[in-house]
């Protein structure tokens, strides 16, 4: 029997709203130099003197110290430079790691104690993000600071050398660059550490992106190592910072033990950590979110002892849209005793906006509207850190409260806002956000 068209009309599904486009990551415009070359991935300057840094130390045969931080992108940059000094002839047993203790940085007082036992007479770290600060430890040596986090130019440990991609778009990683600057320094660097480059920079841009110039050609790491391989590979070694425990030595270890993305994927502890983390984040995602008076930024509380705000605020930034939405920040009051680890992402359907959404200087804003002029200061040297895409902090309860207070948060939604958009006259759809938020299974 055939059925008319009007029954197939009601039948038929309606078609989806497009989603916002947003740019290739790889085509950001390069700002160039008098000659008019790129500078990129850092300048010229800076990645010359951190390869000579790393000369000097390979053939000083002296104690090394590498301090990378405990994400893909900083533990494979780590682990391309400890490969690098090996094939440059220093002794492994010359060199250390040092990884950081749970929400600490490097220039608190316990940490440069820590690095300060290892005697090192170099020190090189990676991927930490940077600030004005004494030297990187109370003792003579020499430091170098490898970096793509947004700093200022004065904003790095006295006496410390820097190289930073923080102002050469489009930013390359931590990994990405550390590969670009080691990879002349050795024959067997670029063949040893290509898949080391793309797991950290996956880790940080994610898995789609296209190696364009000015990013290097990776298909003969994508032929012998497979996609697939190394994206599994990233999210493995991402999993044991975001439990509980906090067990980045056993990510560093089975990183730089490793001779192939292959040999990652199946370590069981790697295995155990990310099954864990999965049920977390499961456990936590279904959070409803609540809105800024003004609709541009909504704002998931959630408390977990693991590190998943991150994970999940890169989630809904892939969702969760509206018109004025510009900041999507997750708070987790549980991960450290007394303090709100929070961390904000632009949403897709932001990040065409002109000009961009800039988290950095939206949070300093915030603060700076607060009727008490102590605000900024007692939010502390964590608040407002990373990148202008993907920035949060590390603040004491009291005042994130004092923030989301200058948000109005919960105030009466514009009606434009995601919770707020009615849908016209049709069939009733059975899985909506609200249901979504509404399956919560603990947070």
């Amino acid at each position: 029997m055939k059925r008319n068209a009007s029954s197939v009309a009601k039948g038929a599904p309606r078609a989806k709203k497009p989603r916002p486009e947003v740019p290739e990551y790889h085509l950001t415009p390069s700002l160039r130099d008098e000659s008019g070359e790129a500078i990129w991935p850092a300048p010229k300057e800076q990645i010359q003197q951190a390869r000579e840094f790393i000369l000097e130390c390979a053939a000083a045969k002296k104690r090394t110290l590498i301090v990378p931080d405990k994400d893909a992108d900083g533990l494979s940059s780590g682990a391309i430079l400890q490969k690098t000094l090996v094939l440059l002839g220093l002794d492994p047993d010359l060199i250390s790691a040092h990884l950081l203790k749970k929400g600490n940085n490097p220039h608190e007082k316990s940490e440069r104690e820590a690095m300060k036992s290892h005697e090192p007479a170099y020190i090189i770290v990676l991927d930490q993000g940077s600030r004005k600060a004494p030297p990187v430890i109370d003792a003579p040596h020499k430091a170098l600071v490898m970096d793509h986090h947004w700093a200022l130019d004065d904003e790095f440990p006295e006496g410390s050398e820097h190289v930073t991609a923080c102002n050469s778009p489009p930013v390359a990683t931590s990994a990405l660059l550390t590969y670009n600057i080691c990879s002349p320094l050795h024959e067997d660097v670029a063949r040893t550490c290509d898949w080391l480059c793309v797991m950290g920079t996956h880790g940080d841009l994610g898995n789609t992106l296209k190696w364009e110039p000015p990013f290097p050609d990776m298909k003969a790491a994508f032929k012998t190592y497979t996609k697939k391989a190394i994206n599994d590979a990233v999210s493995l070694i991402n999993a044991p910072r975001r439990t509980a425990t906090y067990d980045v030595p056993a990510a560093w270890a089975a990183l730089t033990a490793a001779a192939s993305p292959a040999e990652l994927l199946k370590n069981r502890s790697l295995l155990a950590a990310r099954a864990e983390v999965n049920a977390e984040v499961e456990r936590c995602t279904h959070t409803a979110p609540r809105f800024s008076g003004d609709g541009k930024i909504a704002v998931f509380r959630i408390n977990s002892a693991a590190q998943i705000h991150p994970v999940i605020a890169t989630r809904w930034a892939g969702h969760l849209q509206s018109p004025k939405l510009e900041v999507i920040l997750v708070a987790n009051e549980g991960y450290l005793p007394g303090m709100v680890n929070f961390s904000c992402r632009v949403p897709r359907s932001a990040r065409g906006r002109d000009p961009p959404v800039n988290i950095i200087e939206v949070l300093r804003d915030i603060a700076e509207r607060s009727p008490n002029p102590t605000l900024r200061e007692r939010l502390g040297e964590s608040f407002a850190r990373g990148h202008k895409e993907a920035s949060g902090g590390i603040v004491p309860k009291a005042e994130f409260e004092e923030l989301m207070d200058i948000l109005e948060i919960g105030k009466k939604p514009p009606a434009d806002s995601p919770k707020k958009v009615k849908k016209e006259a049709g069939p009733k759809q059975l899985n909506t956000l609200m249901n979504y938020f509404g399956k919560q299974g603990g947070s």
